[in-house]
């Protein structure tokens, strides 16, 4: 039993890490609209890696990732690199840009609805994370705390790939 566990909780960071794991998932297609009113169309972000993390104020590993979600958006923005936020906090906003401020962090961030869960094949738990493709399709999925490492491994892997063949 610990190993099933072991293996359900790690196998996705060491795909990540390793870049291994199941074949892309259909691009996902989504609206987001950040705190600070802009619109971010999935449709537009064709040719970058684009991370996506699910979220909320309360949870403990949301918290102890977003430094590092942070530090990837500063580093590798200049790259082709997008972070997202998919805050599932229920109440006003005003709370959440509280929390953000508090923490530095600069990436785009919004309110997560239905429609986004569904889009990306429901979320079971938070955080989850997952990394698309310079074709919008999700290639690593990561429920629970993204360690550091394997997020930084699997978004230059996609990187190295380079841009999408055009027709």
């Amino acid at each position: 039993a610990l190993l099933v566990f072991v293996a359900v909780r790690l196998g996705p960071q060491l795909g990540a890490l390793l870049g291994v794991g199941a074949d892309p998932d259909e691009a996902p297609g989504y609206d987001l609209v950040t705190l600070s009113g802009d619109t971010v169309r999935s449709a537009d972000l064709s040719g970058r890696v684009v991370v996506v993390n699910f979220w909320a104020t309360w949870c403990p590993p949301c918290r102890l990732e977003m430094p590092s979600l942070q530090k990837l958006h500063e580093r590798r923005a200049g790259d082709g690199v997008v972070v997202l936020g998919f805050s599932t906090d229920v109440g006003g906003d005003e709370g959440v840009r509280a929390f953000l401020r508090e923490r530095g962090i600069t990436y785009p961030v919004g309110k997560a609805t239905a429609e986004h869960q569904r889009a990306f094949g429901g979320i079971q738990g938070i955080p989850t994370t997952f990394v698309l493709d310079r074709q919008g399709r999700v290639r690593h999925r990561v429920v629970g705390y993204f360690a550091s490492p394997a997020m930084n491994a699997a978004v230059s892997r996609l990187l190295d790939e380079g841009p999408p063949a055009t027709p």
